[in-house]
Order: structure tokens, then C-alpha cells, then sequence
């Protein structure tokens, strides 16, 4: 004798309950979230933000220094050499580094009488200071000035040219303390009248003919940037 078993079919709605059980959407859901073109993207942005911040890191610039004002109002009037001899200065120093502040040591700013450095005009010292990143700083100086050297200078034609040249020396300060003690050598030629004032109303920034520092951070974003590359042609 044989038994036979009789099973109720399936009703619609069973059938779309089956075909939507919690584990079919889990498998979905466990899908989509393996989506390659969300992780590409999610991969693409987290190494972009690693390299700008490597490159915050990495990229150091020198401050950046102009002259604001020159005088030496004793060039004027008949009694030049017996008047007051003070030369007169103010420069305008700009940290450009995003993430870094600056030390600097005195700065010692020298004028001399032409362009080739024959004579010395006069000397001023200004003392060291700490600039932070992205600020800038207005530093007045005085000092005393050889008169007769400079009546030779605007003697011809009531103008004549002075060399400005500043030495001095910085730290970078980062997150792990002081870098290394960079030298500054820089430098401008200026036009004064026959008052003994600087005639171009603008800044005059002194510039350098050292190389720049931070030119080795070239070869290291070159390296960046093949790492980068790499990476983002695994992921596709």
C-alpha cells in the first residue's frame, strides 16, 4: 500500500515572500556595497587629501622681503654734513609656508653707494623674531649713515642708486620642533632723490640669486605623484 503525500501549492504571496526573504537582501545589499566604482572613488579621495597634506609637509619656502620705506633726510638742505645722519628703514617680511612658522635671527641690513658695493653707506641691525605661518611683519630700523659717502652718490644728477643687502639666518619651525639653520643672503637696488628718500612709492623685494630652497621637493612629489598613479591603476 503506497502513501501518497499532498502538499498545498504556493500562493502568490508566498511566492514574492520567498523571493524577498532577508537573506536575498542581505546578499544584495553585501553587492552594492562591493560596488569597485564607490571604492575607486573613495580610494581616489583619501589619497588626494594624503598628498596635499604631504605636500604642506614636504614644500618650504623662504620668506619673502621688500622694502617699504629708505631715508636719510640729512642729504638735504646746505648743511648736509653736520645735520643728523640717521638712516631710516623699514621692511615687510611675509612667511608664505602653510604649515610652518619661521625664527629668524637679527637681520642685519647693509647700504652701500652703488650697485657694485664700492662704499659703505651704513649699517642697521634689526633684532630676531618668531613669525607664524601665513603672517606678516613690518620691522623699522635706524642707523647711522656716512654722509660724505652718500653726497657722492646723488651728486651728479640729485638721484642716485643704493644697494640694500640683508643678511640673515632662519628656522622652520613643524610639528617635531626646529629644522636646521638656513642661511639668507638677499639684496635690491633702490633710487633715492636728492632728500635722501626711496622715490618708488611701491615695495622693493629683495631677491636672492641662490637657488630656492624646497627644489628637492621636486623629486619627492615625482615619487608622489608615480605612487599615486600606481595606486589608482590598481583599483581600476
Amino acid at each position: 500500500m503506497s502513501l501518497v503525500l499532498h502538499f498545498p501549492s504556493l500562493s502568490s504571496e508566498s511566492r514574492i515572500f520567498c523571493k524577498t526573504s532577508p537573506i536575498s537582501s542581505r546578499r544584495k545589499n553585501m553587492s552594492a556595497s562591493r560596488n569597485p566604482g564607490k571604492t575607486c572613488c573613495g580610494g581616489i579621495f583619501s589619497l588626494g587629501m594624503s598628498a596635499l597634506f604631504m605636500w604642506l609637509w614636504i614644500h618650504t619656502s623662504n620668506p619673502k622681503c621688500s622694502i617699504q620705506t629708505l631715508s636719510l633726510r640729512s642729504l638735504s638742505g646746505a648743511s648736509n654734513l653736520t645735520a643728523e645722519r640717521t638712516l631710516s628703514l623699514t621692511l615687510r617680511l611675509v612667511n608664505p609656508n602653510q604649515l610652518k612658522g619661521i625664527k629668524y635671527d637679527p637681520l642685519n641690513v647693509t647700504v652701500y653707494d652703488f650697485p657694485n658695493k664700492s662704499n659703505v653707506i651704513g649699517n642697521i641691525l634689526m633684532p630676531g623674531f618668531y613669525q607664524g605661518y601665513r603672517k606678516k611683519a613690518t620691522k623699522p630700523g635706524q642707523g647711522t649713515a656716512n654722509t660724505t659717502v652718500a653726497l657722492r652718490a646723488v651728486s651728479e644728477n640729485r638721484t642716485g642708486v643704493f644697494r640694500v643687502d640683508m643678511v640673515t639666518a632662519v628656522k622652520f619651525k613643524t610639528f617635531y620642533g626646529y629644522s636646521k639653520r638656513h642661511k639668507i643672503r638677499i639684496g635690491a637696488d633702490v633710487v633715492v632723490n636728492a632728500s635722501g628718500d626711496k622715490v618708488d612709492r611701491k615695495g622693493i623685494r629683495l631677491r636672492s640669486m641662490a637657488p630656492k630652497m624646497g627644489n628637492s621637493c621636486v623629486v619627492l612629489l615625482g615619487a608622489l605623484f608615480n605612487f599615486l598613479l600606481f595606486a589608482l591603476l590598481d583599483f581600476w
